[in-house]
């Protein structure tokens, strides 16, 4: 007799639904058992607000969380940037897999480069984060850009400058990765130029913290370096007391030597939106080894970030 499967609650979206899909795959493989997709209408899904308006930290994430809760899924899979940084008592992520390229790129007509664009281009973006470092990067090399709000999924911002509404767009590699469509990159966007969201290109696979034997399971999953660096940026996040709508950019990376790993770097930005002023900083020390110590790293860096001024740069959310 086959075991019952197991359902994974899953945002409608493509990209949701195919990071879930890779994630039901590898959860097969560990348990022997089917994986079904439950698909699930989130606000964040139906809102046609910008995501600043709609306080964005879980927006995406409320509806996957009550179904688990309810018990009409057993486990559900969020992209991490979209998870609130204070995790419910009674859910908990048992597995965070190998990290995909976190980096943000520019899909443009022409196949543009970010420095190849006109002056006065229109550059299509969703996110404080992006508009801030993208105008900061612009003033400093004497370049004339416009940062466009934007919504919508894959499909929609592409269409943006394939109709000739825009002259680039900003996505995450990782959200194309998923989809098969990074051919469409025309630039990768280096992180000494935009710093990711925190937790971007990662996933989170989130169940009930009363389910031992599926948390033991999903475990199998999680990948150590991958939680310890996202744990680290989703702490200064916290510490910055911002929500996943505000300006922040963070990436923990491992300085390696050859094949040892050697530390951990940990790297955050806040700045205004238009990019006039901008709170860089970066630490490094070793690899994290607990929630604690990766907890810690960040909790540093936000304070260092506190004191050169980064608490008025992030809007009323901060206050």
């Amino acid at each position: 007799m086959t075991e019952k499967a197991l359902r994974l609650g899953t945002r409608r979206s493509k990209l949701a639904m195919a990071q879930s899909g890779q994630v039901a795959d590898a959860v097969s493989q560990v348990t022997g058992r089917p994986v079904e997709l439950v698909e699930i209408t989130t606000y964040g899904d139906v809102s046609r607000e910008h995501l600043a308006q709609i306080g964005g930290t879980g927006v995406f994430v409320a509806a996957l969380r009550e179904a688990l809760a309810r018990g009409e899924v057993d486990f559900a899979v969020h992209s991490l940037k979209d998870l609130p940084t204070t995790q419910p008592d009674e859910l908990v992520v048992a597995a965070i897999p190998v990290r995909e390229d976190p980096r943000d790129v520019i899909i443009a007509r022409d196949a543009l480069k970010l420095t190849d664009l006109p002056r006065g281009a229109r550059i299509g973006t969703g996110s404080p984060r992006r508009m801030a470092q993208l105008n900061a990067y612009a003033r400093s090399h004497g370049m004339d850009i416009e940062t466009v709000p934007i919504r919508g999924n894959v499909d929609t911002r592409i269409g943006y400058v394939t109709k000739g509404d825009l002259d680039a767009v900003v996505l995450a590699a990782a959200g194309l990765n998923r989809v098969g469509r990074s051919d469409e990159v025309t630039d990768f966007l280096s992180v000494d130029t935009v710093l990711p969201a925190p937790g971007q290109g990662a996933l989170a696979v989130e169940t009930t913290a009363d389910n031992a034997d599926l948390i033991a399971a999903l475990a199998q999953l999680d990948d150590p370096f991958t939680r310890a660096a996202v744990t680290a940026e989703r702490s200064l996040l916290a510490a910055l007391e911002a929500g996943c709508s505000a300006p922040v950019g963070a990436l923990a990376d491992l300085l390696v030597d050859g094949q040892i790993v050697k530390e951990m770097r940990l790297r955050g930005v806040v700045g205004t939106t238009d990019g006039s002023t901008l709170v860089q900083l970066s630490t490094t020390g070793p690899v994290p080894e607990t929630h604690e110590a990766a907890t810690a790293l960040g909790r540093e860096l936000a304070t260092e970030m506190l004191a050169q001024g980064a608490a008025g740069l992030m809007g009323e959310r901060a206050l």
